[in-house]
Parts: C-alpha cells; sequence; structure tokens
C-alpha cells in the first residue's frame, strides 16, 4: 500500500496489485529492437485502496465498472545490476542467461524516455503482445496514442496480462492474434448482476458456484449481460469497411469461401454483398454396406477419401458402418491405412490407454488426499455422469456398465490433458461416441480427437467461444441486415442464445439419433470450416420472422430459442445450413455507384465532396454498416 506525501494533492493511497523491476523501455519506436537503447525501470499496476467490502461487492455486483486502475513506470534512479552478475544455481546455465543490457546515458535527447508515465485503465483500447526471444508489450489509448514499448527482459509479461485480465477484458483480434482488445462495460451489465441477488434469483448464485456449467445452460437469462463484452469485445460497434475487408470477413468466418469481388467504375461508390439466389438443396440416403466395402481395397485401404466424404456428407452413414467409419473421419485411423497397420496401431494404442488409465487407478485414497485437482475432477465427473444421457438405453438404470464406460474414459483423459483436465459439458461430447464405439479403447481416442477441435471451448479463457460468436456475428451481418438490426435493437446482438449450441455441438438441442448424424457430417469437413457456424445461421434463419413479426425482445428471444430444443430436425437444417454455404459462395462484393453523392456539375471532380477519414483510414460519410462510401478518381 502506497500512501500519499505530504503535500501531495492526491488524497487516495493505492494499492499495489502488480510490481515488476527490470521492466525495459525505448522511447523510440524504431528502434525498440536494438538493446543499447533499453532503459530500465519498474512497472506497476495500482488501484484505489477502497473499503474492502465494497472492493468485494465490486469485484462481485460490477465486475466491468469503470476502474480506477492505473499503469505507471518509473526509470530506476540507481543503474540495475548487470545481468552477468545475477548467477543462477544452475551455473550450466548461467552463461545462456548471462546477457548484458546496457544502459545509455542521461542525455536531453532520451529525457522524454526517462520521465515517468502513467495511464489509467479505462483510456487503454488495446494491447499488443509481441515476442522477439523475450515479450514486450505495445500500449494503445483511446485517442489513438501510443505508450513506448515496454519489454520484459526477466519475463513477467505474463503475469502482467494476468493481473491485468482481473481488471478489464482482454480478447484477441479477429484480425490480428497478437494484438488484445480491451472491451467497454455495458451499462446492462451492473443491472444484470444486482438481479442475481433479489430476494428470489439468489439462489442462482449459489447454484452457480457448485455448479457453473448446468446454471450457466439452464438459466442463462441472469447472466446473460455479464457475457456480452466478454464474448463480443470491442468490435461490437458496427465499422465501415471496404469491399476487400467484406470478402476478408466472410473467408474468416468461413473459411474455403471464394467471393466473387467485381469493381465498377464510378466516383462515389457503395460497398454492399449481393448475396444472390439461395440454392435448393437435397439430401442423399445413407452410405451403405455395400458402398463402404466397394470403396475398401485388397488391403484395406480407402480408395478416394474425398468422394467418401463427400457422400457422408450428402447424406450420413448408415448406423452399422459408424462404428469403424468413425474413427477415420475422426483421425483415429489414416484414410491411407492398410487394414495391418491398422492393426498394428489399435494394440499399441490400446496399451498406452490403459497405461494411463492405470495411473488413476492405482492412487490411493491417501495420495488422493493431497492432490486436490484429481480430487475435483473425480468429483465433477462422477456427478456429470450420472445425469449424462440417462434416458438413452446405454446409460439408463443403476450400475449400468455403460456410465462405468464414461467413467473411466473421462477419468483417463484427465491423465492424457491434466492440464484441461475435466470440464463440465465434456460428457456430452463423450456420451455419443462411446455410444458408437462399445469399447472404451476406441471411445477414448476417437474422444481425444473430437477434444482436439473443441477443446479452446473448454479453456478458462474461452477463446474458441468468443472467437465463434464474433464470427457469427460477423455472418449474420452479411446474410441478413434487418434481422441483425432487429437483434441489435433487442439487446440480443450478442448471440447469447448460441452458447449452447456452440459449446457442445448442438448436443442439447436435437434428439440423440440426429446428433449422431449431424457429428458425422461436421467432421468431414465440408463444405467448408465452421460449417456449425452456418448450422446457427440457418436456425436463425427459420425463426427470424416469428422473432421479428411478434416483436419479441430480449426476454423472449431467449426463452424462444431455448424452447427450439429437441423440436429441430436434423436434415431440414443441414439442407438450410449447405444452401447458406452456396449462397455465400456465389455472392458477389459490388462497388456501386451512390447518385444522390455525386456532385451535380458536370465535371465530377469540380466539386468533389469531402470526407472525413475515420481512424482507421476509412472514409465516413454515415452510411450503414457494410455500406461503405468513398470517393474515388
Amino acid at each position: 500500500i502506497i500512501a500519499p506525501k505530504s503535500g501531495n494533492r492526491s488524497t487516495f493511497c493505492h494499492y499495489v496489485l502488480f510490481e515488476q523491476d527490470g521492466v525495459f523501455m525505448h522511447g523510440d519506436a524504431e528502434r525498440s529492437g536494438e538493446q543499447d537503447g533499453f532503459i530500465s525501470g519498474s512497472l506497476r499496476l495500482m488501484d484505489k485502496l477502497e473499503d474492502v467490502l465494497n472492493r468485494l461487492l465490486r469485484s462481485v455486483l460490477r465486475p466491468l465498472q469503470d476502474s480506477s486502475s492505473v499503469v505507471e513506470w518509473k526509470c530506476n534512479e540507481r543503474p540495475s545490476r548487470p545481468l552477468e552478475s545475477q548467477l543462477s544455481c544452475e551455473t550450466e546455465w548461467d552463461m545462456v542467461n548471462a546477457v548484458y543490457f546496457r544502459k545509455k546515458s542521461s542525455t536531453p535527447a532520451d529525457g522524454g524516455s526517462r520521465r515517468p508515465l502513467s495511464f489509467s485503465v479505462m483510456d487503454l483500447m488495446s494491447v499488443k503482445v509481441r515476442k522477439e526471444g523475450w515479450m514486450y508489450l505495445i500500449f494503445i489509448l483511446k485517442n489513438d496514442s501510443t505508450i513506448p514499448a515496454l519489454h520484459f527482459h526477466h519475463g513477467g509479461g505474463e503475469a502482467f496480462l494476468d493481473c491485468l485480465r482481473r481488471h478489464v477484458l482482454l480478447s484477441e483480434s479477429v484480425f490480428d492474434h497478437s494484438c488484445l482488445m480491451v472491451s467497454r462495460p455495458n451499462s446492462a451489465l451492473s443491472q444484470s448482476f444486482e438481479n442475481l441477488l433479489d430476494d428470489t434469483t439468489f439462489g442462482l448464485i449459489q447454484k452457480f458456484r457448485k455448479d457453473p456449467y448446468t446454471t450457466t445452460l439452464g438459466g442463462f437469462s441472469k447472466v446473460t449481460n455479464y457475457l456480452f463484452d466478454a464474448f463480443r469485445g470491442p468490435d461490437a460497434e458496427p465499422q465501415e469497411r471496404p469491399p476487400d475487408e467484406v470478402a476478408d470477413m466472410l473467408t474468416e468466418a468461413i473459411p474455403g469461401l471464394d467471393i466473387n469481388q467485381q469493381e465498377e467504375p464510378g466516383f462515389e461508390v457503395i460497398t454492399r454483398v449481393d448475396l444472390g439466389e439461395r440454392p435448393e438443396v437435397q439430401r442423399s440416403e445413407p452410405v451403405t454396406q455395400e458402398e463402404w466395402e466397394a470403396s475398401v481395397d485388397s488391403e484395406g485401404r480407402i480408395r478416394d477419401p474425398q468422394h467418401l466424404k463427400n457422400r457422408i456428407f450428402r447424406g450420413g452413414l448408415c448406423h452399422s458402418l459408424r462404428r469403424e467409419v468413425w474413427k477415420f473421419l475422426l483421425g483415429f485411423y489414416p484414410w491411407s491405412s492398410t487394414q495391418e497397420a491398422r492393426r498394428v496401431l489399435h494394440r499399441s494404442k490400446t496399451d498406452e490407454y490403459f497405461r494411463m488409465k492405470l495411473q488413476w487407478k492405482s492412487v490411493s485414497e491417501e495420495q488422493e488426499k493431497r492432490n486436490s485437482r484429481l480430487r475435483d475432477y473425480r468429483s465433477l465427473i462422477e456427478k456429470d455422469v450420472n445425469r449424462t444421457d440417462r434416458t438413452n438405453s446405454f446409460y439408463e438404470g443403476e450400475g449400468n456398465p455403460g456410465l462405468i464406460l464414461l467413467h473411466d474414459v473421462l477419468m483417463t483423459y484427465c491423465m492424457y490433458d491434466f492440464d484441461l483436465g475435466y470440464v463440465q459439458g465434456m460428457s456430452d461430447l463423450l456420451s455419443p461416441i462411446l455410444y458408437v464405439m462399445e469399447n472404451e479403447v476406441d471411445a477414448f481416442w476417437c474422444f481425444t480427437s473430437f477434444m482436439d477441435e473443441m477443446h479452446k471451448n473448454f479453456e478458462e479463457q474461452m477463446q474458441g467461444m468468443k472467437t465463434q460468436l464474433i464470427q457469427l456475428g460477423t455472418l449474420l451481418r452479411l446474410l441478413d441486415r434487418t434481422f441483425w438490426n432487429y437483434l441489435e435493437s433487442q439487446d440480443s446482438g450478442y448471440l447469447y442464445f448460441c452458447f449452447r449450441w456452440l459449446l457442445i455441438r448442438f448436443k442439447r438441442e436435437l434428439t440423440f439419433l440426429d446428433v449422431l448424424r449431424l457429428w458425422e457430417v461436421m467432421w468431414t469437413g465440408l463444405p467448408c470450416q465452421n460449417f456449425h457456424l452456418l448450422m446457427c445461421c440457418a436456425i436463425l434463419d427459420s425463426e427470424k420472422q416469428k422473432i421479428m413479426d411478434e416483436r419479441y425482445g430480449f426476454n423472449e428471444i431467449l426463452k424462444h430459442v431455448n424452447e427450439l430444443a429437441m423440436k429441430l430436425h436434423v436434415e431440414e437444417i443441414l439442407c438450410q445450413a449447405e444452401a447458406l454455404c452456396l449462397q455465400l459462395k456465389n455472392c458477389k462484393v459490388r462497388e456501386s455507384w451512390c447518385q444522390s453523392c455525386l456532385p451535380r456539375s458536370r465535371d465530377p471532380l469540380s466539386s468533389a465532396p469531402s470526407f472525413s477519414p475515420s481512424r482507421n483510414g476509412h472514409i465516413r460519410n454515415g452510411a450503414p454498416d457494410l455500406y461503405k462510401l468513398a470517393y474515388i478518381s
């Protein structure tokens, strides 16, 4: 705690949240890579010292409230000790670590770099993270000013960012993964959390602490606003973009799309996405046993994997084929492998699985008492196993062998990926796979492949969920601007109601057999990546008219979407999603004249209208989002 010095006009004490010496800075961005220019200093993240109870209430009720936190860097008054004198206990590494950064003598030219600097966290717009043997951070403020780079030669950059995340929401930019965008507080956020604490809903917090997954999925309307800024990030406000960026937005949200761009000569142009007609799509019959046998040569290789994937995408698989073909779709077996190679691989993977299973099986009760993480994993797994798909014949009843297998595979996955361990919801992803495989070894390795794709959904920062919701918002804006505007007007543009869809791939929205069909279609990787986002668009497209006609508000939209569970038909949704994909592939990003904005003079250049460029260099004139007005000659 730093108290104000006597005579200091500041009336606040400050609480030091983070402090580190040996953080280097250089005032000249062009020379930030030169070691000779670095000036050693101390970095602090501080906050005003308030009453402990008030601070606690603020962290619970208003976690995104305007922060009083301040980032401060001060040049060291005394020369820092050379690095070669900082010897470690591991002398063989000292030669590697002995790098000496010479401090520049103080001159008027660099005096500005030696002056202390500070800025409020609430003035921060983004943080660029760079690595050149060490991490350095560049802070960009809301007024477009840039703080000189801070270099963490002794480490500590990640610790600083972790501390900063406790006070602001940082999310990766969709367009630059090394740039962390700072989310702005939402005025509706505080009210959402205050609603949580009224007499009728206080119990929800207790449920959330004990069981965040089920509580989140079941009572999302109460905590929706809390996730707004976390998932949407600072890019929630509409931005006008030129045609090449509109095309890039589409291809980034749905990789594999080739967008046609047509340029037309003119002076004042409007950029828009011309979607054209949506094609009709028909589904095929599932792949039969005869087709499968015909696709395999005498040694067991798949003759034409791409043709087979196309067939699976068009019609799915007969249930009798799933146990074998899913191993190829999920990457357990290589498509080019022979039957003999698969036998050898299976034998090896079986040994590996049971070695990992033995690790947790052999932990004694006394050992587990000293391993809190393993205890927590086991407790969550046992609780979730007892409520996963219990109406399915494979899992129903007490003492069902299917439940034991489900438990054992999830516990073994904790040994396979102990950092992630078990997170509630993973049992929903394993259940259909185990149901099809009826074998814990095959189910485990197929599950690990599926988790490689879904891993980011369950990480603590949930970066996968944030990215998907941002990409889904981009698609909806491009596909139907009117519907998107309506969602925005009802505070529903953050797409919170799609959270469950994306988290566990529609597992709670479709019947069990429909989930099997949907997943095998998505595992083909066709017709594009992120096909599941087009599935979301297809569902919303079929419901948008009702939502707008009935003038549904925030709560009504949430209720309506939640009530769609078990009423959706997977074949219809697949047809609509594929039609959307084809429509996007054939769409044209056009630039057309805006006659109303052209000067009336015969010579259009004689009285060219003036436009003021925005911060990002784009020209503004008040046109709607995704409609880009630009003056060209």
